[in-house]
């Protein structure tokens, strides 16, 4: 186990897809191309929150300034938050090369959507669902800092915030018992939407960037940003790795490369 380090980190939190796997008549919308097939949820950590927000309001800036962009239709998006997912090809170009130059890392959990482990594992319980990924994305972190901040994209009503903090809490007990230890270093939880916490921006270009490799096979995106990803895993990855019921972790030792996985 690492030492406490005596310094302040930020996680900054947020998910690709949803939890959703059926609709309201119980019907599965994955297996009807309805829903995505996955579910990623991951974070950046930095000690140096304050720089990433300035770095990025100043590229909103230039843009809001751009005679050129300005007559793009999304740009009206863009200069409010950016969005991978709607930002115009142009604008998507300057935060990728932006956020490669960062000071942050990035780890990230991507969950297959299969339906017999929801059942058995969660209950059929989109937020057990997504409990559980909060609470494995961060069982191995919050004893590395005596003073740690989370903040989770705004996810609605203050329910969902409280289990949120139940899975962060659930997250540091299990540590505790595996290793005999009482953390007692600061945690403080909150949600604010990108718009006015620009650091959820940043890990919203990474989850794109990853589910477009999964989804799309398209790996230009993660790639050109792979040095600011720790760790990729992939939960459910049974095809190709069936004596790792704990799936696939990709990391510096063992780089991700899209020819590892197996299909949906």
């Amino acid at each position: 186990m690492k030492e406490i380090e005596n310094n302040k980190t930020f996680y900054f939190v947020d998910e690709s897809g949803d939890p959703i796997f059926f609709d309201k008549y119980g019907r599965n919308l994955i297996t009807r191309d309805l829903a995505s097939p996955i579910l990623i949820l991951g974070f950046i950590y930095t000690k140096n929150a304050s720089v990433l927000r300035k770095e990025i309001i100043k590229l909103q800036d230039a843009v809001i300034n751009d005679k050129y962009l300005c007559k793009i239709p999304s740009w009206n998006k863009s200069i409010v938050s950016f969005h991978a997912k709607d930002d115009c090809p142009e604008v998507r170009e300057k935060v990728f090369k932006l956020i490669k130059d960062l000071d942050f890392k990035a780890q990230v959990i991507v969950a297959r959507k299969i339906e017999d482990i929801f059942r058995k594992k969660h209950n059929g319980d989109p937020e057990e669902f997504y409990s559980d990924l909060i609470t494995k994305l961060f069982k191995n972190r919050l004893h590395l800092n005596n003073d740690i901040t989370i903040c989770f994209a705004a996810r609605g009503n203050k329910n969902k915030q409280d289990y949120l903090e139940n899975a962060i809490q659930t997250a540091k007990n299990e540590f505790d018992l595996k290793w005999k230890y009482k953390n007692n270093n600061a945690i403080n939880i909150y949600s604010n939407i990108p718009s006015k916490e620009p650091c959820l921006q940043i890990i919203d270009y990474v989850e794109w960037a990853i589910q477009r490799a999964f989804i799309k096979k398209e790996t230009r995106y993660i790639e050109f940003i792979l040095d600011k990803v720790s760790m990729i895993w992939d939960l459910y990855d049974f095809e190709n790795y069936k004596r790792k019921p704990g799936g696939v972790i990709y990391t510096k030792k063992n780089q991700f490369n899209l020819n590892k996985i197996s299909p949906f």
